[in-house]
């Protein structure tokens, strides 16, 4: 299995002769505005360029994931997003809440039930998101993680925006994933608190998983501030080592099934 990071939570999943786009913002940077706005340094978003290899890399899309997309979350599906995946009929697996909102968009909407179900040529499971609370969390589209298991590759908890909640703890230590991809950037806007998993969240996720970690949604939009740097500095720290992958935008990250007991 391949995961080539493109910016945020924007990934694309190579597996088998599968390559699965999840939540495309395809948006150049500063073409979309701030999140934070009691700041001196006000920023637009996203605040960098896609990789030079985006173009050849989403020539070879051929299925695309949604976790969230509602209630203006233009970081896991923009208007350039959903342009490409319209222009290109890519189909587009979502959870059914969101299936009507792509389909008014023109995209070949293909819905996934609850529970763990066939994909492709292997299973999901969706995992519900906790995407912030009290106020903050009432204005959110809270969404789907995705548990994604294919013959021969390692398996994968692609965990979309959430906070580490007591129901992920127990999916992860209960499932044991191979790969956990989780949201870093400590994401918080003017008021409230994070809305996502933070450094010190992925800290704790080591505590549980064997697997490895992967941390994305870093150093792209204005409001999340835990940087790369950061999670290195922790990784080194913790002796974490190659379980936890902390990958550049445009970097590519192999990893295999682990071998049977």
């Amino acid at each position: 299995m391949k995961i080539t990071q493109l910016r945020n939570a924007t990934i694309l999943i190579s597996t088998g002769g599968y390559r699965i786009l999840v939540d495309p913002m395809l948006a150049p940077k500063g073409s979309i505005p701030a999140l934070k706005y009691a700041t001196r340094s006000r920023r637009r978003n996203p605040l960098v360029d896609l990789p030079a290899d985006t173009e050849a890399l989403l020539s070879t899309v051929t299925h695309a994931l949604i976790t969230h997309c509602q209630k203006g979350h233009f970081d896991h599906l923009d208007r350039a997003g959903s342009k490409w995946l319209r222009e290109r009929q890519i189909p587009v697996f979502c959870m059914p809440e969101d299936a009507d909102f792509l389909r008014k968009k023109g995209l070949v909407v293909q819905p996934l039930a609850s529970g763990r179900q066939v994909f492709l040529s292997g299973e999901v499971t969706p995992v519900p998101c906790t995407h912030g609370t009290g106020l903050v969390g009432s204005f959110m589209a809270h969404g789907h993680g995705y548990f994604l298991t294919f013959p021969g590759e390692p398996s994968l908890y692609l965990a979309g925006d959430t906070i580490l909640t007591a129901q992920i703890r127990d999916f992860i230590t209960w499932e044991q994933p191979d790969i956990c991809l989780l949201p870093a950037g400590g994401a918080r806007f003017d008021l409230g608190g994070e809305i996502i998993m933070g450094a010190e969240d992925i800290l704790a996720v080591s505590g549980i998983t064997k697997g490895v970690i992967i941390a994305n949604h870093l150093e792209a939009l204005d409001h999340c501030p835990v940087t790369r740097e950061q999670l290195i500095t922790l990784r080194d720290k913790q002796g974490l080592g190659e379980r936890l992958r902390v990958p550049d935008d445009g970097e590519t990250v192999v990893l295999q099934a682990a071998p049977p007991d």
